[in-house]
């Protein structure tokens, strides 16, 4: 399974738009988002390109009752408190705004931790864990907007930037 991982997003709605179609082309199923939406719109173009969304918040979201009540209205968008752990396509993943918040025991329990906050894309191991930060999906601060494709089953990290 091939998921699109994403994070920083901070409002900016047609370069989310076109993150998420360049996701549904490449075959991803999923995207999972490790916070910074900032506001609820943030989150219409994955309803609107009916891909489903599993993130969690992160620190510069403005609105998270309104993030959680169009979450809500949408059955295929879960938002959830930083860190979140679960399992897909077995493997275990922690997804997490800012890595630091996760110990190092618990990143060593995970065959995948995603994270954003810093805003620098990163593809990394630590022991056999793999790490990802898609950098900042806005392009705000670093001038780029970057992305990733990871395939569950390789465990193969492609970046994307727009």
């Amino acid at each position: 399974m091939k998921v699109g991982v994403m994070a920083d997003s901070h409002d900016r709605v047609p370069v989310i738009a076109e993150l998420i179609q360049r996701f549904a082309a490449a075959g991803a199923g999923l995207v999972m988002h490790a916070g910074d939406y900032c506001s609820p719109f943030s989150l219409d173009p994955f309803s609107e390109a009916k891909i489903p969304l599993l993130g969690v918040f992160g620190r510069n979201d403005g609105d998270p009752e309104g993030l959680r009540e169009a979450a809500a209205g949408n059955v295929a968008t879960e938002l959830y408190e930083s860190p979140h752990s679960f399992e897909i396509s077995g493997q275990r993943i922690i997804l997490v705004h800012d890595l630091s918040d996760v110990m190092a025991r618990s990143i060593k329990a995970h065959a995948i931790v995603i994270h954003g906050s810093t805003h620098v894309y990163d593809v990394s191991t630590r022991d056999s864990t793999l790490l990802i930060n898609p950098g900042e999906a806005c392009g705000w601060v670093n001038g780029a907007c970057t992305a990733a494709l990871l395939d569950l089953e390789t465990k193969t990290v492609e970046r994307i930037q727009l």
